[in-house]
Parts: C-alpha cells; structure tokens; sequence
C-alpha cells in the first residue's frame, strides 16, 4: 500500500473557532467549505475538521472519552504556552517543573479535543 496523504481529522460544532484555533497554533491557514475545514502549513494539507453538530467534547482526564491527541513538541514551553492560551487553549494539567529538561502539558482545544505541549 502506498499512502499519498495523510491528514488527522476532528469532529467539532464550531469549525471555524477549532480550524482557526490549529491555523493559529500551527502557523497555518484555513481552507474553508460548508461542513469540512483543512488547515494547511506551508502549503500542504495538515489537519482536517468536519462539522459534527452533536459533538460532545471529551472531559479529560475523567468523563467523556478523548477520541485523539497530538503530542506538539516545542523549542520553547513558556512562550508556546502564552501563544496556545492567546488563541484559545484551556490548560487542563500544568506540568510539575516547566524548568525541567522533559516533560509536558495538557490542553483542551476550543472544541475540547485534549494535546500536549512536550518538551526535551
């Protein structure tokens, strides 16, 4: 089998808030039809977002199961934290020791789909 194009696809009720969310986050840009958004980052398709009236957001770590997460590895934690705050994250779990060499935290997205910010 060989696959062409791989995309990571999340359901949510406001697409323009969660594709604009990962546009931001991701240094992206939008491509926007009536029930399907894909975020593309210098010029490829990245992630793709369908229109699901109904979803119900995961309530990590308890609760409605999360359907998937993205570990987004970064040079630097402190800032990725502030940037992924500005454009609409909710920190669920602070790390114990932002200072440390390793480590990671947990964030909900605007449609509550659960990713970490990881470190070393």
């Amino acid at each position: 089998m060989k696959i062409t194009r791989e995309i990571v696809v999340f359901d949510a009720a406001d697409l323009p808030a969660e594709s604009a969310f990962w546009a931001g986050l991701l240094g992206g840009t939008v491509d926007a039809e009536d029930d399907w958004h894909t975020v593309s980052v210098d010029g490829k398709p990245r992630l793709g977002f369908q229109l699901a009236p109904n979803h119900m957001p995961p309530e990590w770590p308890d609760g409605n199961p999360q359907q998937i997460h993205l570990d987004l590895y970064v040079e630097n934690v402190a800032s990725a934290h502030e940037e992924a705050l500005s454009l609409g994250a909710r920190l669920l779990k602070p790390a114990e020791d932002i200072t440390s060499a390793e480590g990671f935290q947990v964030y909900a997205d605007p449609a509550g789909h659960p990713f970490c910010l990881c470190w070393g």
